[in-house]
């Protein structure tokens, strides 16, 4: 299955210019507040007006402004998911999953029961909403996306809203649920860490438009630009002054790198995450940054020391637990070492 979207919308002062192609079963759109996501999730469905574009499953169009193809939400077999799942508040548990079915009454309940039994809710068919828990609330609404067959789901940062222990748990349980669900699935999301558990193919959005597109695995290796190496959670992101092909400057960080593999020419920045540093003690050595601590917070599981650089910059160095021993005995690094082949080469 195949989903082709190109969209320009313009809202106030916001323009959307999306076009991609994909024929991934789960995608993800990673992405900052603000910049398009969910207004690309209800142009696909149907709910949002757009000005021109092109909307596709396979050979099923659902928008294209320049034949003037239009077709309304209930027609696309789209199932769309909130964030805050918009379950009816008056409708027992069955009642939802059955609202917006067109069969018979009883085509309607076996389907409805099918589906209880499907998503584990089984006991509940009579309660309303708010009588149900966050993740009963998430199962009654897939149940009815379900319901209704459709060809693709769309997933609006359902995660946002919970702690983090009951999103963790709400992302593996609906993992499990789609694990048999042939169509595509869309989930939008700032947050990285969801995306990358979900999603086989990854689109990074700023500003209204795609940035970067491919397999996401390879997308948070090698993110290409700044924008999107920030997005991944790379913490400490700098321009370079280009030396040689195995030579560069950073000159925020204060240091020279040498690096065995060739530098690309079109390098303008690099990205390094901040638990790849190798403390160093005594001497300076090759790809060392000074260790001029500007202030330190220590978590339960995770220090993290935030090094001064050059002009008000600051250096990201998170150290894991199982680290902390040989700093508590050696005291704080001198320097801090960079490690050539975890360097990210970005373009602005």
């Amino acid at each position: 299955m195949a989903i082709t979207v190109r969209l320009k919308n313009k809202l106030d002062n916001f323009e959307l210019d999306i076009n991609f192609k994909s024929e991934s079963r789960r995608i993800g759109i990673l992405g900052a507040s603000g910049c398009g996501k969910s207004m690309t999730l209800k142009s696909i469905a149907g709910v949002q007006r757009v000005d021109a574009g092109y909307i596709a499953i396979d050979d099923t169009v659902f928008f294209d402004s320049a034949q003037k193809i239009n077709q309304k939400p209930q027609k696309r077999r789209i199932g769309y998911l909130f964030q805050n799942y918009a379950l009816f508040p008056t409708m027992t548990v069955k009642q939802n999953i059955m609202a917006g079915l067109h069969g018979s009454k009883a085509e309607n309940e076996a389907r409805a029961e099918r589906m209880i039994e499907k998503f584990q809710l089984k006991g509940l068919e009579d309660r309303v909403p708010d009588q149900l828990s966050g993740g009963q609330q998430q199962r009654t609404a897939l149940a009815r996306i379900m319901a209704y067959q459709p060809n693709v789901i769309l997933l609006d940062e359902p995660f946002s809203a919970l702690d983090s222990f009951l999103s963790d748990r709400l992302q593996q349980e609906m993992l499990e649920m789609l694990q048999g669900y042939e169509g595509t699935v869309i989930l939008v999301s700032h947050n990285r860490d969801e995306i990358y558990r979900f999603s086989q193919e990854l689109l990074i959005m700023e500003d209204g438009k795609i940035i970067t597109q491919g397999d996401t695995k390879a997308v948070f290796h090698s993110p290409k630009t700044k924008a999107a190496a920030r997005l991944t959670g790379c913490k400490n992101i700098a321009d370079i002054a280009y030396v040689d092909e195995h030579h560069f400057r950073i000159p925020q960080w204060g240091c020279t790198i040498e690096t065995e593999r060739e530098l690309p020419r079109n390098t303008q920045a690099v990205g390094y995450r901040a638990h790849e540093f190798v403390p160093v003690w005594g001497e300076r050595q090759k790809n060392c940054i000074l260790f001029e601590l500007s202030s330190m917070a220590e978590l339960p599981f995770e220090r993290k020391y935030f090094i001064r650089g050059k002009d008000d910059t600051e250096i990201c160095w998170f150290v894991q637990k199982d680290q902390w021993k040989i700093l508590d005995q050696k005291g704080r690094p001198d320097y801090i070492q960079i490690r050539p082949e975890e360097l990210l080469c970005l373009k602005r």
